[in-house]
């Protein structure tokens, strides 16, 4: 029986054809290969030495500073020249062993929990709605939300301020034309109808942000994808949660941890609030307590420390999501 075989990287030429072998050749062997190591581009690290320099100035120094500070006797004296007396950790162990601090603390992250979880189902919820309205009407939502995200926050507190003001608020009317004894309420003077007042002003800033990022990521899901799950039998829930939710959960993510780290160093609205009538000893959260201390009682290394606690509390509410970018990044 005459067939080619071939064996070891030779090619044999058939039994029965003798002048087939002078055309026997070898196949040839491939060379080993020669494993070079990658060289890392060098390029892409001298373009982020600027934008490291900047940061580094921006906000190391100001930090250093402040971790300075924080180890100080630091008053009013000190502004005028005089030596600032170091004291090591005293200033932390103060604020370790203050119950007013930890009460502060407690507030602050439930007023910052509360307000990330409202902002997040009403950001969701207008993302869904602009998704499924017509043009017109969701070019209606945008530009809205677009002119409410934009403005200034000491002028919309202006506008809060006088609908929740107690003589003439718009809130108090309407409320005493449905049949409420509202006449006169004064919504700052209760710790909780204070917090339930600046977390509606909280949540009404920040919900054009999460709504608008929700919608980037919306667009991203398949309509063919939903269409398909929608002939199985899927209803808009089992839409939502099955096919929705995993393609935008990146985007969810990043947008809670932003809104945790931004509700939980809110100042402004609060300390407006307090202007117009709120107890601060009551309402204080971190923002303001920090500024009591410095500006308010000029212990500006007391305040420091807060501050420098402000900044750990907010790496480790952060770190969770951190990890979790590094691990994808690894995988």
């Amino acid at each position: 029986m005459s067939r080619s075989t071939r064996h070891d990287g030779d090619v044999r030429a058939p039994d029965d054809d003798p002048q087939a072998a002078s055309r026997v050749t070898t196949a040839p062997v491939p060379a080993p290969l020669v494993l070079r190591r990658r060289r890392t581009p060098k390029v892409p690290y001298l373009l982020l030495i600027p934008s490291i320099a900047i940061l580094a100035l921006a906000l190391g120094y100001p930090l250093f500073w402040q971790v300075v500070t924080s180890t100080k006797q630091f008053g009013l004296k000190q502004q005028f020249g005089f030596p600032a007396k170091f004291v090591g950790l005293d200033n932390y162990a103060k604020l370790v062993t203050d119950p007013y601090l930890w009460e502060v603390i407690v507030r602050s992250i439930v007023f910052c929990v509360v307000c990330a979880a409202a902002t997040m189902v009403l950001g969701v919820g207008v993302a869904l709605l602009m998704k499924n309205v017509h043009k017109p009407v969701r070019l209606f939502l945008q530009i809205t939300m677009l002119l409410a995200w934009a403005m200034p926050v000491v002028a919309s507190m202006t506008v809060w301020r006088w609908l929740f003001d107690y003589r003439r608020g718009a809130v108090n009317y309407v409320l005493t034309q449905m049949g409420f004894d509202f006449v006169g309420h004064s919504w700052l003077e209760n710790p909780l109808s204070f917090f339930f007042v600046a977390a509606v002003i909280v949540v009404w800033g920040a919900v054009p942000f999460v709504a608008f990022s929700v919608f980037a990521g919306l667009t991203q899901v398949p309509d063919e994808v939903l269409e398909a799950a929608a002939i199985d039998g899927a209803n808009g829930w089992q839409r939502f949660w099955g096919i929705t939710l995993p393609i935008v959960r990146p985007v969810l993510a990043i947008v809670l941890l932003l809104q945790l780290v931004w509700d939980l160093r809110v100042f402004a609205q609060i300390k407006l609030l307090q202007d117009a009538g709120g107890t601060p000893s009551e309402t204080n959260l971190l923002g303001t307590y920090i500024y009591q201390l410095g500006i308010g009682s000029g212990d500006f290394g007391l305040s420091s420390a807060v501050s420098i606690f402000v900044l750990v509390l907010t790496i480790a509410l952060s770190w969770g999501y951190v990890r979790t970018l590094l691990r994808e990044d690894e995988s």
